[in-house]
């Protein structure tokens, strides 16, 4: 997501980007005349005659404008793709470098031969990383193409014509009609309501206390309110107040607007070019990063000091620095981009199979670090599913008039419709009933929804031509604004003790399990416009309460992600009350808990100490869910967040994880990292086990890397020292290196231990750096051994056996490095409490039997190998053998001792 504003783009800029400025500045003047316009007017220039577009008026718009889409992280050509991501990988560049020194500065075969290995080193980790992420991308892809953004617009479609006969021509109607985003066309007629996204560039014909969040345009962090009349007065397009631009979202409030620019030639196209794919790094990127050019600056310090020792000690300058470019190799994680997209592409594909949406590989690891989840009730917790239950006076009795006058809410609102109007609606199922209310009651205007007031009010006159205020919302909100009360026939006023006693019918329902919500109305004078200014004085008819049941599966997802380290914690709108009783028949223990209203009294340092032991927090406005998401930030927590309410988008972003359902409002969906096609916290411990396994795999590698490096450092420098030739060629450098990285590509493929899984998991380089330095140098100790067996043992002491020592060096070196892989990658003893996968297996096999044969056949005089004598091969079963018991025990120690896996 972007983190900074595009106006700020508009400062300095040359060449593509000076282009793209000068285009925004185009449509910027453009679209300024246009806010100047009366809306008629505007309407009237935008869609001569102001009507819904035709079919035909829609597609030859569509031609002319093409489809509206801006920008974005589009598939690249194959060949593009590959030098990308090879010339954005400071690995590959090196390797390629000493290939080409090699080819060209090299005498022998052999280190043609050498030059070849490093080139397929480089091919095999650009290849294998793309055609995986390429698998899973195209999995995901599919999923994606499930959820999509729509708009609502008034156009002319075609229906069948009423009656039976089946060849009568279809007739054209105009009616409001959810589109695809990608369809829109200039002129067309939109309709706006909280927790849409601004499809396009639009001038306002009507609004009604609309407020536009614009901060991805202009930075500003607090909503700004549009109207539909002419601002003659403006000069920059962004501040113009009858304008709404693609990029921003509808925070409250609703219009309708009529499309001015779509596509490359909003605001936001003009200068989307430019910001694609730019994203802010994660911890994750940071830590590969750092690892990376830690092992890059352990090579640079160590190849030069090889260097000139074989130099110094050997005469052959010209040897020395082929051994060292072999060391150089060596010493680099080349692997480790390739290993890190093969273990992200895989977990994306097992989570595309449980119909999860990855919008961002590397989400799949922070969903591992996540030690904090918060989410919503509804939905989450709830089956989303609410049901009408009660409809009551003020003193709990069943009322009819309630439900009738929430069905005029309800059914006249033109927000955002949810759940509880349309259980309301659902509720009078009597066509009577619905045909009377229709017949004597219309909308004249409304006041919408927004998070501060936290009720909305129609007004509806009726056919005597009296107007009517009906607010519905919560109930200490809505009781703010009455001043007297219904009782049976009559009115009377709101005393403390009745005020009291309604609090009190409310309060029940909330002890038994209901949401409710208030009910206020009054005759109001006739006037042109309503605002929220009218919403007082009202008469409290009553309430209606909704029931949304607890999930079945709730209290076993909870419990086990719980068990697996991740506290969940409740954020929602909805009253304290009612989140207390769901939770506790989920399994929630809630002690403690807050409020919006106590929150906004609290200091950032209050707030952080108080999620300590808070599991929920209810009544929160959008800001108030950032905040609490921030404190558990500022308290060292890795935090998840899902959410598919117009209220949780600045929250989605905040967290580290965003969560979101296909089902949610536009800009949940544009906000978070996760689409989950099913709502379930079940999905969401997999997700969690999923990025645990990913990071374990991924940590396998780095681990044995970075152990492997630091002991050949040492053994290395004292081959170098104390030989009177090479420890072994180049050529047979760069083919260990090479079996090697081919056993570790099955890596990804590996179990990984449950005690791993059971907490989550972050970068802890002083635990790699402790590992390394703990394990390495043992290693080195059995290359010592190995040394001296074959100097004293086997009597390759002299230059004329010098392939007979590099042969056996080879040989250990490589299955050393093979076998090890079993005792690190568990924190349990190999083969007995644990088993590697049996693709890794197979591929350790594999490769230990090609490098035996290698050495054994006629092949193996290319790369300088000698047949070895049979008194080695037990010599060398008995150093393997001790070398990983040893490595088991200092291992486990390590465990005990520092806590690593």
């Amino acid at each position: 997501m972007l983190k900074f504003s595009i106006a700020a783009m508009l400062i300095g800029g040359n060449g593509r980007n000076g282009a793209k400025n000068e285009a925004a500045a185009r449509i910027a003047a453009e679209l300024t005349a246009l806010a100047r316009l009366n809306p008629d007017d505007a309407l009237s220039k935008l869609n001569p005659g102001g009507q819904a577009l035709s079919p035909e008026q829609v597609a030859e718009r569509f031609e002319q404008y093409g489809p509206n889409t801006v920008a974005q992280e589009k598939k690249k050509p194959f060949l593009l793709e590959i030098g990308e991501r090879f010339i954005t990988n400071p690995i590959n560049i090196l390797l390629t470098v000493l290939a080409l020194v090699t080819w060209f500065t090299g005498e022998e075969t052999s280190d043609k031969i050498g030059a070849v290995i490093m080139f397929a080193m480089v091919v095999m980790a650009v290849f294998v990383a793309h055609f995986q992420e390429a698998r899973s991308s195209n999995a995901v892809e599919q999923l994606r193409k499930m959820v999509s953004n729509t708009a609502t617009v008034k156009r002319e479609v075609e229906e069948p014509a009423p009656g039976t006969d089946e060849d009568a021509p279809p007739v054209r109607v105009v009616k409001k009609v959810e589109v695809p985003l990608d369809s829109l066309v200039p002129g067309d007629l939109v309709f706006l309501a909280a927790g849409d996204m601004v499809p396009a560039d639009l001038r306002l014909i009507s609004a009604k206390d609309l407020f536009v969040n614009q901060s991805a345009l202009t930075g500003e962090s607090m909503p700004v309110e549009k109207f539909a009349a002419a601002d003659a007065d403006a000069k920059i397009a962004l501040e113009a107040k009858s304008l709404c631009f693609m990029g921003s979202n509808i925070v409250s409030g609703s219009a309708t607007a009529v499309i001015a620019a779509t596509g490359a030639n909003t605001y936001f196209g003009a200068l989307a070019g430019s910001l694609v794919g730019q994203r802010v790094q994660t911890s994750f990127d940071k830590g590969v990063s750092r690892f990376a050019w830690l092992m890059i600056r352990f090579m640079a310090v160590m190849v030069p000091i090889v260097f000139l020792i074989n130099g110094v000690t050997k005469g052959n300058w010209f040897e020395a620095f082929m051994f060292a470019v072999a060391v150089a190799v060596g010493l680099t994680p080349e692997m480790l981009p390739m290993i890190v997209a093969i273990n992200l592409a895989k977990g994306a594909l097992k989570m595309a199979k449980k119909d999860v949406i990855v919008k961002r590989l590397n989400a799949i690891q922070n969903f591992g670090a996540i030690d904090v989840l918060c989410t919503d009730k509804t939905g989450t917790l709830t089956q989303d599913k609410v049901i009408l239950e009660r409809h009551t006076d003020i003193y709990g009795d069943e009322n009819e008039r309630v439900l009738e006058y929430a069905w005029l809410n309800s059914y006249h609102q033109t927000g955002l419709r949810n759940l509880l109007d349309v259980a309301v609606l659902d509720a009078v199922n009597d066509a009577d009933t619905v045909q009377h209310l229709h017949a004597e009651y219309t909308l004249v205007d409304e006041v919408p929804f927004d998070f501060t007031r936290r009720r909305m009010s129609v007004i509806v006159k009726n056919k005597a031509g009296k107007h009517y205020i009906i607010s519905k919302g919560a109930v200490a909100e809505t009781l703010a604004v009455c001043s007297s009360l219904a009782f049976e026939d009559d009115y009377k006023p709101m005393t403390p003790q009745h005020l009291a006693e309604v609090k009190a019918v409310a309060h029940e329902m909330n002890e038994d399990g209901f949401r409710a919500l208030a009910l206020g109305v009054r005759e109001i004078e006739v006037k042109p416009a309503y605002s929220r200014d009218d919403e007082k004085d009202l008469t409290m008819m009553g309430f209606v309460a909704f029931l949304d049941p607890p999930k079945d599966s709730a209290a076993d997802a909870i419990q086990a992600l719980n068990a697996n380290g991740v506290a969940v914690k409740i954020l929602t709108g909805d009253n304290d009350t009612v989140t207390r009783n769901v939770c506790r028949q989920v399994g929630i223990q809630v002690d403690k808990w807050l409020t919006g209203p106590k929150i906004e009294a609290m200091s950032d340092e209050e707030l952080m100490l108080a999620t300590r032991d808070t599991p929920v927090f209810a009544r929160l406005n959008p800001q108030q869910k950032v905040r609490v998401v921030e404190a558990l930030h500022r308290d060292g927590h890795v935090v998840g967040f899902m959410g598919d309410g117009i209220n949780d988008g600045p929250a989605l972003r905040a967290a580290d994880v965003g969560i979101s359902v296909d089902t949610a409002v536009d800009i949940a969906k544009e906000s978070a990292d996760i689409i989950l096609l099913e709502k379930s916290l079940l999905v969401l411990e997999e997700g969690v086990l999923e990025g645990r396994k990913v990071f374990g795999n991924i940590l396998k590698y780095i681990k044995m890397t970075a152990s492997s490096n630091f002991g050949n450092m040492f053994s290395m420098i004292g081959a170098s020292v104390l030989l009177p030739f090479l420890p072994m060629l180049p050529v047979q450098i760069l083919l260990n290196n090479l079996l090697y990285d081919f056993s570790q590509t099955a890596v990804a493929s590996d179990e990984v231990d449950q005690e791993y899984l059971a907490k989550p998991r972050q970068w802890d380089l002083k635990g790699i750096a402790r590992f390394m330095v703990g394990i390495g140098p043992i290693s080195s100790i059995f290359d010592y051994i190995t040394f001296a067996v074959l100097w004293f043992v086997i009597g390759a002491n002299t230059t004329a056996h010098a392939g007979l020592f590099q042969t056996g060096w080879f040989i250990e070196s490589l299955l050393s490095q093979t076998l090890i892989v079993h005792v690190i990658r568990t924190g349990k003893i190999p083969f007995l409490q644990s088993w590697a996968s049996l693709p890794l297996t197979v591929a350790g096999i594999v490769i230990c039997i090609v490098g035996i044969l290698l050495t054994a056949l006629p092949i193996g005089a290319w790369f300088g190998f000698s047949p070895l004598p049979g008194l080695w091969w037990p010599i060398l079963a008995a150093i393997l053998v001790t070398y990983m018991c040893l490595t088991q025990v200092v291992k486990t120690w390590m465990i005990r001792r520092f806590g690593l896996l």
